[in-house]
């Protein structure tokens, strides 16, 4: 629902769409024209398998930004993906940060 409210309230109306192959590999969110993917976790410690889905697109389409979301503490990277807070995401998101 946030990205929605972004969406519109920012004037932007990007596109938010999902990605899965046929293999069942899915990420959550693709924002505008692939330019910013996102998934999203609850969990407070992301890594190997809980990514592979998104590095799947990211070898595909080479997005401007890889997410990962979830209730992690600190922002770290994992090769091309950000994992990030989600407090912290909110804060970029609606600073202007995402989708450009």
């Amino acid at each position: 629902m946030e990205l929605r409210a972004h969406s519109s309230y920012s004037e932007m109306e990007y596109d938010i769409q999902f990605w899965r192959t046929k293999s069942g590999l899915e990420v959550d969110f693709i924002l505008g024209s692939g330019e910013v993917a996102i998934e999203v976790k609850g969990s407070g410690r992301v890594g190997g398998r809980g990514l592979h889905a998104l590095n799947a697109f990211v070898e595909e389409f080479e997005p401007k930004h890889a997410l990962m979301i979830c209730t992690e503490k600190e922002e770290r990277a994992v090769g091309k993906i950000r994992i990030v807070p989600w407090k912290i995401f909110l804060t970029r998101l609606w600073a202007g940060d995402y989708p450009g």
